[in-house]
C-alpha cells in the first residue's frame, strides 16, 4: 500500500533546490505526497509542486548560469531591502502561470510573517504567487511584501522548517527538510564546475559588478571561516546571523513537533544565491533524502504519530486595528 507523505520544506535560499531533489527521490522511491508545507524556498517550491508545474521550474532553474542570476537582482534604492525581488517575480510569472492555493491538487501552505502583529501567517488559499512573494522576502534582503493589509518577510523568520502547518491532514508520515544544518565533516561545500566569468565580462554597469561583488563573498564562505568578524562584508555577516539564527529555532521548533524523517541539508551545500549550481543541490538532497529513507525504513517504523489540532492563522482578522 502507498505510504502518504506531509512534506515539510524549510527556508534556506538556494539551498533549497535540494527540496526538488527530495521530492523526487519520494516519488521514486513510492510515496504519495498528499500535503505540502513551505516557509519562504520551500513555498516557492512546494507551491509550485502542488501546483503541478515543478517540472517546468526545475528546467528552468538548472539552465541558469551566474550571470543570469544577477539579472534576476534588482537593487532597490528606497529601502526596506537590498533587492526589490520584481525581476524575480515577473520571470517567475511569465515561467508559471499563477493559481488559486485552495483548488491545488496537493494540499499546500505557505508560511509567512506578519512583521506589524509579529506573527507566523499560514496562507492556505488566494493567490499562489502572493503567498510565495510573501514568504520569500528575506528581511534586509528582499523588501517586505505588502498583501492582505500585512507587511509580510520570510516565513523562516519564525518558523524555518513549519511542520506544525502541515499537521492539518492525516497521513502516514511527515518528511521535513531542514536547510541550514551544520556542515559534515564527510561532505565537503559544492563547488561551480563552470569556469569564472570575470566581473567586468559580466556587465558594465556598476550595478551588476556591486551584486557579483555581494555574491562572490557569499559563495567564499569557508576562505573566509577563520578571519576574524569584523572582516567580514556586511551582507555576508547578515547572511550568517540569518542562518545561524533560523538553525536554533528550526531546531526549538523540531523538538515541539517530531517529523518522522529529518532530511538534514548542510549549509555549506550552497549559498544563498547560487541558484547557478541547481544541478548539483538537487543531486545532494536527493542522495540526503534517500539515506533518511533507508534509515528509518530499517528501523521498522510502523506507528505514526497523530497530528496535533493547529490554529490556521490564514483565518486571521485582516480587519483588526
Amino acid at each position: 500500500m502507498t505510504k502518504t507523505v506531509s512534506l515539510v520544506l524549510g527556508s534556506g535560499g538556494a539551498r533549497g533546490m535540494a527540496h526538488i531533489g527530495v521530492i523526487r527521490c519520494l516519488e521514486d522511491q513510492g510515496y504519495q505526497i498528499k500535503t505540502i508545507a513551505g516557509a519562504s524556498i520551500g513555498a516557492l517550491i512546494g507551491g509550485f509542486y502542488a501546483a503541478g508545474q515543478l517540472d517546468r521550474y526545475q528546467s528552468w532553474v538548472c539552465a541558469l548560469e551566474r550571470r543570469d542570476v544577477l539579472r534576476l537582482l534588482d537593487l532597490s534604492f528606497t529601502g526596506g531591502g537590498i533587492f526589490k525581488g520584481d525581476k524575480l517575480m515577473e520571470a517567475l510569472r511569465a515561467l508559471v502561470r499563477d493559481d488559486v492555493i485552495e483548488n491545488l491538487p496537493i494540499e499546500f501552505t505557505a508560511v509567512a510573517v506578519d512583521l506589524d502583529r509579529q506573527k507566523e501567517i499560514w496562507f492556505t488559499d488566494g493567490s499562489l504567487f502572493e503567498a510565495i512573494r510573501g514568504s520569500i522576502a528575506i528581511p534586509s534582503v528582499f523588501k517586505p511584501h505588502r498583501y492582505r493589509n500585512m507587511n509580510l518577510v520570510d516565513g523562516g523568520v519564525l518558523n524555518p522548517v513549519p511542520v506544525s502547518a502541515a499537521m492539518k491532514t492525516l497521513t502516514d508520515m511527515t518528511v521535513a527538510v531542514n536547510l541550514n544544518a551544520k556542515r559534515s565533516p564527510f561532505s565537503p561545500p559544492l563547488v561551480t564546475s563552470s569556469q569564472h566569468v570575470p566581473v567586468d565580462q559580466l556587465s558594465q554597469r556598476g550595478v551588476h559588478r556591486a551584486i557579483m561583488r555581494f555574491i562572490d563573498r557569499w559563495r567564499n564562505e569557508d576562505e573566509l571561516e577563520h578571519t576574524q568578524a569584523s572582516q567580514f562584508s556586511t551582507l555576508e555577516l547578515l547572511n550568517r546571523s540569518i542562518e545561524t539564527m533560523q538553525n536554533t529555532i528550526a531546531h526549538m521548533k523540531l523538538s515541539a513537533n517530531i517529523p518522522d524523517i529529518l532530511v538534514e541539508v548542510p549549509y555549506d551545500c550552497g549559498g544563498l544565491f547560487d541558484y547557478h549550481l541547481a544541478d548539483e543541490i538537487i543531486e545532494r538532497g536527493y542522495a540526503l533524502c534517500l539515506e533518511s529513507l533507508k534509515r528509518y525504513e530499517a528501523q521498522g517504523a510502523t506507528m505514526f504519530p497523530e497530528p496535533a489540532e493547529q490554529t490556521d492563522f490564514s483565518a486571521i482578522d485582516l480587519d483588526e486595528s
